[in-house]
């Protein structure tokens, strides 16, 4: 039987817990006038969606009675990159204060708002968080989570306390989820001890950490479509013996992706050299096996046969454009590294502002201004820079977030067995783009990266609408939530 719009929208049930969570997804017919699969543009389009995923696919067929009808479908985007819990303290680090002002600074302003947080804020943050990326056309996101422990430091007693707050939001709201449980052991390279600034997230030797990731592992049980990986959180903070035990662990994982900072800043490079000679994405490929498991996120400040040398390993670079705008970090040389054959994703990082299009957009736009030139990413004369980047952020994005089965990825975008994460556009927005562009899927892409136009219509994950005319279905209570606990934080 064929279930209408009504049917589809994302009833949130109760788990024993008393957390919010998902019903079963159902079994559903849609029909697009225009979606872009993995072969392009295809016109008049029909899914099946069964089981959260997508069973069959028909392009140039006709709607049938009792198909839900879009204008645009597209992939949803992954965000490989986020830290949730900065989502609260967002425009609050944008005031000088005394002597230089960098991302060393904004760290410490970041470590202050982190320490007084409770597990229910934690929550409720998060879920905030979640609602901005579905309605910006994220569908999946990688939460780089390290804030572990209670506000003095102690063990909570469940390791994965925190963890479980992140897991509960994503249950809230919808989104997908690869959980990335950050190991921090040191202040510093050659094994500075850590400050008590740092106290909720440092763990004594890899075994605790290791309790922390079956935690974690039982906090997702449950969960649609979760993921569970390892994430060293840096050369700086992680010594080469941890590291080279977190890299078995992931190994001995079912999903197993591999995250990790690096070469965000120049003083983190400086005093890498300083250490042991060499840059920290050289040391890491000299003395790691970074393969296509891994994702390297910033990578900002890597030399050109660094760039080389990840792109050949099958390495994602994740790339957070507004929050290293906004923290001073530098511009990425993306060009060399694209030339290469090197893949990327994008995030939302301290998610100060969370928008798919405007990460992408500020990407290009930053390439511009170093290079000087315009469509710098666009793949060759007359290609579309907006497709280009919504094509690689897409693959990226879904190889650093997603589980391997067998050793085979899971299919990435609108394809027959991939999970139903998809965005549909706003039929009467894209009928006034059209009148300028014609019959042209890329002139659509191109309008939301760079024109600012919200397009984001509704929102699925995993068959699940969570969004829809443009608003997620728990919007306003979300919101009460998140507001009570900035209050309660006093940063409001």
């Amino acid at each position: 039987m064929q279930e209408t719009a009504d049917a589809m929208t994302m009833p949130i049930l109760t788990s024993a817990s008393g957390a919010a969570a998902l019903s079963p997804a159902p079994t559903s017919n849609l029909h697009a006038a225009r979606a872009l699969l993995p072969q392009g543009w295809r016109r008049d389009v029909r899914l099946l969606l069964q089981d959260g995923r997508i069973a069959s696919i028909e392009a140039g067929v006709a709607a049938q009675p009792g198909d839900e009808r879009h204008a645009l479908l597209l992939p949803g985007l992954p965000n490989l990159h986020s830290h949730a819990h900065q989502r609260g303290m967002a425009g609050l680090a944008e005031r000088r204060g005394a002597g230089e002002d960098s991302f060393w600074s904004w760290r410490d302003a970041m470590y202050r708002f982190a320490l007084a947080m409770t597990p229910t804020q934690l929550e409720a943050i998060a879920a905030q968080a979640y609602v901005e990326m579905l309605e910006a056309g994220f569908t999946r996101v990688g939460e780089f989570h390290y804030l572990h422990h209670d506000i003095d430091g102690s063990r909570y007693a469940n390791p994965a306390e925190m963890a479980a707050r992140v897991a509960a939001a994503a249950s809230a709201t919808g989104i997908a989820l690869t959980l990335l449980p950050v190991y921090y052991a040191h202040g510093g390279f050659g094994g500075t001890p850590t400050g008590p600034a740092q106290r909720r997230f440092v763990h004594r030797d890899v075994a605790d950490y290791a309790r922390l990731l079956d935690a974690s592992r039982a906090a997702l049980a449950g969960l649609p479509g979760a993921v569970l990986g390892v994430a060293p959180h840096s050369l700086r903070a992680v010594d080469p013996q941890a590291l080279a035990a977190l890299v078995e662990l992931g190994a001995g994982s079912a999903d197993g992706p591999l995250h990790i900072h690096i070469a965000e800043q120049t003083r983190e490079v400086d005093d890498c050299i300083a250490w042991c000679g060499a840059p920290p994405v050289q040391w890491l490929l000299d003395h790691a096996p970074v393969d296509a498991r891994w994702c390297l996120v910033h990578a900002t400040h890597m030399q050109p046969q660094e760039a080389r040398r990840v792109a050949a390993s099958g390495a994602v670079v994740g790339l957070c454009p507004i929050t290293e705008a906004n923290l001073g970090d530098g511009i990425f040389d993306a060009p060399s590294y694209v030339d290469a054959g090197g893949a990327w994703g994008i995030g939302s990082d301290s998610n100060v502002q969370i928008a798919a299009a405007d990460e992408l957009r500020l990407l290009e736009y930053s390439q511009r201004l170093a290079q000087r030139a315009r469509n710098v990413l666009a793949p060759a004369q007359g290609g579309s820079s907006g497709r280009a980047l919504f094509d690689a952020a897409l693959r990226g994005g879904h190889a650093a977030l997603q589980a391997q089965q067998s050793k085979q990825a899971a299919p990435c975008g609108l394809a027959v067995g991939a999970a139903a994460d998809m965005v549909s556009f706003d039929a009467a927005l894209l009928e006034r783009i059209a009148a300028a562009a014609g019959d042209d899927g890329d002139a659509v892409l191109d309008a939301w990266i760079y024109t600012g136009v919200r397009l984001v219509d509704s929102v699925w994950v995993g068959g699940r609408r969570c969004v829809e005319g443009g608003r997620h279905l728990r919007r306003d209570a979300v919101a009460h939530d998140f507001e009570a606990a900035l209050r309660t934080l006093g940063a409001r």
